[in-house]
Order: structure tokens, then sequence, then C-alpha cells
């Protein structure tokens, strides 16, 4: 069974899905066997009478993978809010025996999984008959941890955060990364500074002249 990794942030819209794909690119790139998962995706959009997840999409198309991106995914939904509110509104209900089921699966296929988390790590899966918070998916599958996190001013508190309840919760954090990052820029440099001081963790920098992650491919494989 292949090695994975869970991809969070410290907030919505902070690069998940990039950082996701760019990791997934750079080891598909080096022959790597290398898988995508996500749990529950929002924000799903009907493209020629289909409801198509985004951000599978991107990876996929990014990374160059083959196969159907909506096969990753265990919950499509078209609301863009959280998985939680979406499957509500739906009546749908989210099991964790069958997100567990369905990453097994597509990790038996790979030697390398990258899953991708939903919003940050305290994002509310399910309040249905089964209380599903994302930690207990991340703990149920003992995947380690990759953050990405803003560059700029408040990311050392988001991140620390983010670092230390992970830690709390006995899950390990692997490399925190900063998106965004202005080269020369005092701040930014500080920030990356503060924060390998506070966490005792690898800190990269994604800078914004770089549309490719500057990892060694050790680098990345050290994550799993």
């Amino acid at each position: 069974m292949g090695k994975g990794l869970f991809v969070t942030g410290t907030d919505t819209d902070i690069g998940k899905t990039f950082l996701t794909g760019e990791l997934i690119k750079c080891l598909h790139d080096a022959k790597v066997n290398v898988g995508y998962y996500k749990a529950a995706l929002s924000g799903a959009e009907w493209i020629d009478g289909k409801l198509v997840g985004g951000d599978a999409k991107y990876v996929f198309v990014h990374a160059g993978l083959e196969g159907e991106p909506n096969d990753s995914v265990s919950y499509l939904f078209e609301e863009a809010v959280s998985p939680h509110l979406a499957s509500k509104h739906l009546g749908t209900e989210i099991s964790l025996d069958k997100i567990i089921e369905d990453y097994n699966r597509k990790v038996e296929e790979h030697d390398y999984m990258v899953m991708e988390g939903s919003g940050g790590i305290l994002c509310p899966i399910s309040i249905g008959k089964e209380k599903i918070m994302l930690p207990d998916i991340v703990k149920a599958l003992e995947l380690p941890v990759v953050i990405i996190a803003a560059a700029g001013l408040g990311t050392i508190n988001h991140t620390v955060l983010t670092y230390e309840y992970c830690k709390n919760q006995s899950i390990p954090v692997k490399a925190i990364i900063l998106n965004h990052f202005h080269i020369e820029d005092l701040m930014e440099e500080d920030n990356k500074k503060m924060i390998e001081e506070m966490t005792d963790c690898p800190v990269y920098v994604w800078s914004e002249k770089e549309k490719r992650l500057n990892m060694t491919l050790a680098e990345i494989l050290y994550l799993f």
C-alpha cells in the first residue's frame, strides 16, 4: 500500500489545490506512481450536464494524471459552503467508513497518494448522524500533514495556531509552505524565520515569481 500525505491550509482559498497539484506534478514528472484524493468537494460546477469538481479537475490537468477526476472525490457538492452545510442542505449523510474505503481503494493503486483537505484543519465535514471533523479523517488514515499558509501580515498567528492544533491532536506536520512569498521583503523573511523558530518545522517558500514549487524530489518524498 502506498504512502500518503494530507494537504491543509490556514484558511480556505489559501492555495491547497495549487500546492496539491504541484506536489503531484513534481512526483508524476519524476515517473513516481502518485494519485489524488479529496473526501468532500464543495463549489462544483455543471459542465455539459455533469457536476464537475473544479479542484480535482485542476489537479488532474496540471499534473497530467489520467482518469476521471470525480472518481477521486467521495462527496461532491455544488453549493460553495463547508461540506457539513452542503450535505445538510441536500439531506446527504457523509460516512467516515466510506471515506476510508474510498481512500484505501485509491491508495492501493498508487505508490504515493496526496489527499487535499477542505478549508482549514478544523473544517466540519458532517453534523448529521455522524459528527465528523477533518482531523477525524486525517487521524483515521494516519496521514502526515503539510500546511500551506500566506506569507504576509498575520501569518505567524494563523500558521502557528494551525501547527499547534495538529501537534495537540498528534497529527505530524512535516513542513510548512508560505505561498505568494516576496523575496527580499523584510517582513515576510522575518515571518518565515519566526515560524521556523516557533514550530521547529521546515518552512519552504513559494514566491510570486516562481510558477513551480522550489523543492527537490527528495524534499517532497520526505513529506510522506
